[in-house]
């Protein structure tokens, strides 16, 4: 059955999901969302016989139907190959009563290459079905991972440039090595003065600006985002919570049947909604556990159905978590408003307005698939020195973050229900912060001396990702003011 997608704040005609892909954003604002979720069509025993590029065809077919299973097939094949350090691409350990869903081996180590890896094929894909002609200008803000993703899935991709912007001092010095010694005559990587929701209001102002539109269709290009907005990032985040499930299923820990938790760190709220999606799709999921860190927008929300980004922005150890407006939730806003158009049109323009927006009781009821809390930056601390004490396993900032809730919950609630644990990037991105973590005599050390001494203390090989950037030199030093942007954009362009 053929699966069309609609913008969440107007009730326009459905577009097929090629176009949805290539645009990123509707023209009025909005997300692209499915007008159904589609059920999974194959039993969760044959998944468990399957690779991950089998998973991820059987979940995306159902989502991408105007895809041919060729197409598809060759997207998934170029996506997930030898760019993975690990056949299985998304391996699960097991520690501290929880499986660790590692979806960090990929080109930039953090789970944002399970999806940037296959958005460039898809929406080259695209562009033929659709006989773009215009050049696609990938234009994305960044808290840290999606920006070298990003930059690493597009760089010299053919009939496509990237511009990447990320705060100047709001990423881990790792993250920022990552992105601005990216090579590629397509690339172009800025740092701007402020906070990521800085560059992210200025990456959407971009995109909505319709006389720059108009004026790069003349000069024969054409805008589209590669942030989690995109429809083609969302779908394939699906596949590897279906893919963990199996896994679990396929090594007998779990009874086919057998509900699961899901906890995930959570910024953005688009890798939490690939779990709700998974839910919906008939995967049995019980909990779908959010974890914030000290910008506790989304645990205040689940907390009072009040969405509140009036507060004080917090820079902590798990930078890519660093957001106070989560554009996913606008994805589940729509739904549980009985996906009325109208009615989220009028919570987004309050949010943008006076920065905040409540919801009713009857949208709440549609929220009880969720369990929110945060972790303060002394128990994400805490719970990386004591998941290495107890295991000698070694996890990031953000993992911890969602460790440290998963312990709040168990403790809360006493539910014993197996659980899965999003494991959002490897623990060298953020060697500084981890290194600490379990003992503070490391904080003397350079960067990449603590990248050593991590790779002896978890018995983990060096990544490649950290190995290229030791002496690569910065091919990008460019900083701007969020003002600017548009400025920046025109110039690389030569508009």
């Amino acid at each position: 059955m053929e699966v069309l997608y609609y913008s969440t704040r107007s009730n326009g005609q459905p577009i097929k999901a090629s176009q949805a892909i290539l645009k990123g954003l509707s023209d009025d604002g909005g997300l692209f969302v499915p007008d159904h979720v589609p059920a999974l069509d194959k039993s969760l025993k044959e998944l468990a016989g399957m690779s991950y590029q089998q998973v991820a065809y059987e979940v995306m077919k159902l989502f991408l139907t105007d895809f041919t299973e060729e197409e598809l097939k060759n997207c998934i094949a170029k996506a997930y190959d030898e760019k993975f350090d690990t056949d299985v691409i998304a391996p699960m350990a097991e520690a501290e009563g929880a499986y660790f869903l590692e979806l960090f081996h990929g080109p930039t180590i953090a789970f944002k290459d399970m999806a940037l890896s296959i958005l460039p094929h898809l929406l080259i894909t695209s562009a033929r079905k659709n006989q773009i002609k215009n050049e696609i200008v990938i234009l994305t803000a960044t808290s840290g991972d999606t920006g070298k993703a990003a930059l690493a899935g597009f760089a010299n991709v053919e009939g496509t440039r990237i511009i990447v912007f990320y705060p100047k001092n709001g990423v881990s010095p790792i993250q920022e090595k990552q992105m601005v010694t990216q090579k590629g005559a397509n690339t172009l990587v800025v740092g701007i003065h402020g906070n990521f929701d800085d560059a992210q209001t200025g990456v959407k102002k971009i995109f909505s600006d319709k006389a720059l539109a108009k004026e790069m269709d003349e000069k024969g290009f054409q805008f589209s985002s590669a942030n989690s907005i995109n429809v083609g990032r969302l779908v394939p985040q699906v596949c590897y919570y279906v893919y963990a499930y199996a896994r679990l299923l396929a090594e007998g820990r779990i009874a086919e049947g057998e509900k699961i938790n899901i906890v995930v760190p959570t910024g953005n709220f688009g890798n939490i909604l690939a779990a709700f999606y998974a839910k919906n799709m008939g995967l049995p999921i019980d909990k779908l556990i959010c974890a914030s860190n000290e910008n506790k927008v989304l645990f205040d929300f689940f907390s009072t159905g009040v969405y509140d980004r009036n507060r004080e922005f917090m820079l902590t150890s798990s930078p890519s978590m660093d957001i106070l407006i989560s554009s996913n939730l606008e994805r589940l806003i729509y739904r549980i408003a009985g996906n009325d158009a109208k009615k989220n049109q009028e919570l987004m323009a309050a949010l943008s307005g006076q920065g905040k927006y409540v919801i009713d009781d009857a949208m709440k009821a549609g929220l009880a698939d969720f369990y929110g809390n945060y972790a303060s930056e002394q128990e994400t601390a805490a719970i990386i020195k004591k998941i290495y004490e107890d295991c000698g396993y070694v996890i990031d900032t953000h993992t911890a973050v969602a460790a440290a809730v998963y312990e709040k919950y168990q403790a809360e609630t006493k539910d014993q229900t197996k659980t899965v644990i999003a494991s959002t990037a490897s623990p060298f991105k953020f060697t500084r912060s981890v290194m600490n973590a379990i003992d503070a005599k490391y904080d003397s050390m350079t960067d990449f001396e603590l990248v050593d001494e991590l790779s002896k203390l978890a018995n983990v090989k060096v990544p490649n990702a950290i190995e290229e950037i030791r002496t690569a030199p910065v091919l990008h030093d460019k900083q701007c003011d969020s003002d600017q942007m548009q400025n920046v954009v025109r110039e690389f362009l030569g508009l």
